[in-house]
């Protein structure tokens, strides 16, 4: 059994069309047929449902897929592994990264350049839920994200700061004055959040129903580049993470003070696949994870990542 196959095979379930999937394979179609019969025979199990098209795949099909998801991971990363022993790390750093922590997400990104050069990072903005998906499916090699709320499984976690939360206006609203504000306060605004599939929305909703508050924002995005354009604008406010301050602070146009009664802290940080060995770029990131002195190095952030890093 070649790899290539069980790439043709992967990529044809992804594609869910004989078509393309040969294109992104960069095949013919007969030979990409060829290869799944092959595959078919090495095994002795039928894998693709077919007919003029396809349809789906079988049950030993389905099984197949989480297997050879596994295996075309474990041999890329022992390609990075063996290569690396030669010139060093090289290739890319895939971290799906929840919205809510894209503001501290840099100071990772700094100690794991310096200490990988030649290595690149792919950030992609995902929910917990599909930085979970990306994981089980080897398409991440980790993820930053909360780790006491909907806590993500089979995965190991780092903890690496504790988020806390602010109220966000222009700097001409009302409460911007204060130098606090009660989430009593804050339930009665003109609010812009993030939506429901967030997170980060969940755990605001299910703390402002413990204070028996209700959330109802005039607003939702699923981006806080989008609720940092409707506070702009003027007339609305965001109870947003205090990473916020330094993705969106240092002007004169915005305040944001912190929320009290109570003022709540959630954990966030790295998450990895519970296996071993781990991927080499998965293994780099913890090394450097473990090793670094990450609130002297993030300035601005240093409230953010501070000695809970273990």
């Amino acid at each position: 059994m070649l790899v290539r196959h069980l790439s043709f095979f992967v990529t044809l379930a992804r594609e869910q069309h004989f078509a393309r999937a040969a294109d992104a394979c960069n095949v013919t179609q007969s030979t990409l047929s060829a290869a799944l019969r092959k595959l078919e025979e090495d095994l002795q199990v039928p894998l693709v449902v077919r007919n003029q098209r396809f349809v789906g795949l079988t049950v030993e099909g389905e099984h197949l897929l989480a297997w050879a998801r596994q295996i075309l991971a474990d041999y890329d990363g022992l390609r990075d592994d063996l290569s690396g022993l030669r010139a060093g790390l090289s290739g890319t750093l895939r971290l799906g990264v929840v919205p809510a922590a894209m503001g501290t997400v840099g100071v990772l990104s700094t100690f794991f350049r310096k200490a990988h050069p030649e290595a690149l990072i792919e950030i992609r903005s995902l929910s917990s839920r599909d930085i979970q998906k990306g994981l089980d499916d080897f398409e991440l090699e980790a993820g930053l994200t909360y780790l006491e709320n909907e806590p993500l499984e089979r995965v190991r976690r780092i903890p690496l700061y504790h988020e806390r939360y602010i109220l966000a206006m222009r700097a001409d609203h009302p409460l911007a004055a204060r130098e606090t504000v009660t989430w009593a306060e804050a339930v009665t605004q003109t609010l812009c959040l993030l939506s429901p599939d967030m997170q980060n929305r969940r755990i605001l909703d299910n703390l402002a129903e413990s204070l028996s508050l209700r959330l109802r924002p005039a607003v939702v995005s699923n981006s806080f580049l989008g609720i940092c354009a409707h506070l702009r604008q003027g007339g609305f406010a965001a109870i947003v993470p205090h990473g916020f301050r330094h993705l969106f602070g240092g002007t004169d146009e915005l305040a944001m003070r912190d929320l009290v009664e109570p003022a709540h802290r959630q954990a966030v940080g790295l998450v990895l696949s519970d296996r071993e060995p781990l991927p080499p770029m998965a293994s780099a990131l913890l090394r450097v994870v473990l090793r670094a002195d990450l609130g002297s190095a993030a300035g601005p952030t240093a409230d953010v990542f501070g000695p809970s890093v273990h």
